[in-house]
């Protein structure tokens, strides 16, 4: 399969890349930061190239640069996200605002965009977008912006396979939960800092969380990725997975 991959210059997209290139995939790797997004593709010999998921333009030439190079894209992981913690009463626009364009949004536009090119090119297609297990519920403390952005990105998914299962195009995202990324290293020190605590800590509160009794790593999350770009999962759509070592079960 051709995949294109955004937010995989590090944590779950990189994990996802290698793990896809493993397997004998032909992988585009995209990141608005180039530089991380040369590195893996020059790690796992694929193609690698900038991507904005808030810039349709961006969507567009890294769409066609990533087809010239590897041929007609198949698969999509739309991974790209931000996250900040910040007290919900002291929470600002700007913050707000690009919380839900680049979590929300930009998930909406390159899901739009791929699959624009998967219908008028009459070929069918797989995409897969990252959410978070805080996209399914929301009592958890300063990410009264991150939430609803997850939400969405849950909510979205599911509209997406509603309307695109006509022409063949499966829809689904994951949910991760406590990852080993640099996502969460400097979301540990966030929340360290908000609630007077050691980074140890917070750490292990999130351990004694998880049932599965550890933090997750960004390959657990791409083998779920992989799953549901591939053939066993032909027959599921609209779906959102949750990979969080059962942090939902109490």
């Amino acid at each position: 399969m051709r995949v294109l991959i955004t937010g995989a210059g590090s944590g779950i997209g990189a994990g996802t890349a290698k793990l896809l290139a493993q397997r004998g995939h032909q992988v585009a790797v995209t990141d608005i930061d180039e530089a991380s997004a040369s590195a893996v593709a020059k790690e796992i010999d694929a193609f690698g190239t900038f991507l904005d998921v808030t810039d349709r333009d961006s969507i567009r030439r890294a769409i066609d640069a990533a087809e010239a190079a590897i041929g007609p894209l198949e698969g999509w992981v739309s991974n790209a996200g931000v996250s900040s913690f910040i007290p919900f009463l002291e929470m600002t626009d700007v913050e707000w605002d690009r919380m839900v364009r680049v979590n929300q949004t930009g998930v909406f536009y390159c899901g739009q965009e791929i699959a624009r090119r998967f219908v008028d090119s009459g070929r069918t297609g797989t995409i897969v977008n990252t959410a978070s297990m805080a996209g399914k519920k929301g009592n958890d403390r300063y990410l009264s912006h991150y939430i609803p952005s997850k939400f969405g990105v849950v909510g979205l998914t599911q509209a997406m396979a509603f309307e695109l299962a006509p022409y063949g195009i499966r829809v689904n995202c994951v949910c991760p939960g406590y990852a080993a990324t640099p996502m969460q290293e400097r979301e540990i020190v966030w929340e360290a800092e908000l609630r007077g605590i050691s980074q140890r800590e917070v750490f292990e509160g999130y351990v004694k969380a998880t049932p599965l009794g550890r933090i997750e790593s960004a390959e657990d999350v791409a083998r779920a990725i992989a799953f549901l770009l591939g053939p066993d999962s032909v027959f599921i759509t609209g779906e959102a997975l949750n990979v969080n070592g059962g942090v939902f079960m109490d």
